[in-house]
C-alpha cells in the first residue's frame, strides 16, 4: 500500500544545537495541531468518505502527514544532538529527560502528552472536511509562529516548506468539499 523511500520528503541538515527550538518544535510532533494528530484524523475519516476520490485524498494526505512527522522528528533530534544533561536542564527539558532521556515522545511544547481527543471524526463527510480544512489552517498558523521564533536558516527551510504543505492540503480538502456540495453528497 505504501512505498517507503529512505529519504525525507524535505532534507533536514541542522548544524546548530538549539534546545529551546527543539522544545517548541515538539508541539508539531505531538500537540493538538500536530502532524501526528492530522495523520490519525485523516486515516480514520477516509473510511466514511462517500466515494473513492475522498478515500484516496484522505489516504494520500495522511501518508504525507506521516512523512512530515518524520521531518519534525529529524529536526528535533538534530537540534538536541550532543546536548548534555546540564544543557537539557537549563532549557527546561529535565522533566522530559527524566522519563524519556533524549527519545521523542509525542507532547505539545508545554509537555502535555498527545491524546486521542485530538483526532476528530463525525462520519459526516462535509463536516469532517470542514474540520480538516480548519486543522490545516491551525497547523499553518503554528508553523508561522515557529518561523517567527527562529532565525536559523537550517530550521527555517523545513518550517517554510511544511507551512506551504498545510496550504496545499487545505486547498485539496476545499476542492473535495466543493465537489461534494455541488454533487449533493
Amino acid at each position: 500500500m505504501w512505498a517507503y523511500q529512505k529519504r525525507l520528503q524535505y532534507p533536514v541538515n541542522i548544524k546548530n544545537k538549539d534546545l529551546r527550538m527543539a522544545k517548541l518544535l515538539v508541539t508539531q510532533y505531538g500537540g493538538s495541531q500536530s502532524e501526528l494528530a492530522a495523520a490519525l484524523r485523516y486515516l480514520n475519516q477516509r473510511y466514511t468518505m462517500p466515494d473513492n476520490r475522498g478515500k484516496a485524498l484522505l489516504t494520500d494526505i495522511a501518508c504525507e502527514e506521516l512523512s512530515h512527522l518524520e521531518i519534525i522528528a529529524t529536526m528535533i533530534y538534530q537540534l538536541m544532538k550532543d546536548a548534555t544533561y546540564e544543557e537539557l536542564k537549563a532549557a527546561g527539558l529535565d522533566s522530559h529527560y527524566a522519563e524519556h532521556k533524549k527519545a521523542l515522545y509525542p507532547t505539545d511544547a508545554n509537555g502535555v502528552p498527545f491524546t486521542i481527543t485530538y483526532v476528530s471524526t463525525t462520519g459526516d463527510p462535509k463536516a469532517d472536511l470542514m474540520e480538516d480544512m480548519a486543522a490545516e489552517q491551525k497547523a499553518r498558523a503554528v508553523y508561522e509562529n515557529l518561523i517567527d521564533l527562529t532565525d536559523d536558516p537550517d530550521v527555517l527551510g523545513p518550517l517554510l516548506w511544511l507551512r506551504q504543505r498545510e496550504v496545499v492540503h487545505y486547498n485539496r480538502f476545499k476542492e473535495l468539499f466543493d465537489m461534494y456540495l455541488e454533487e449533493g453528497l
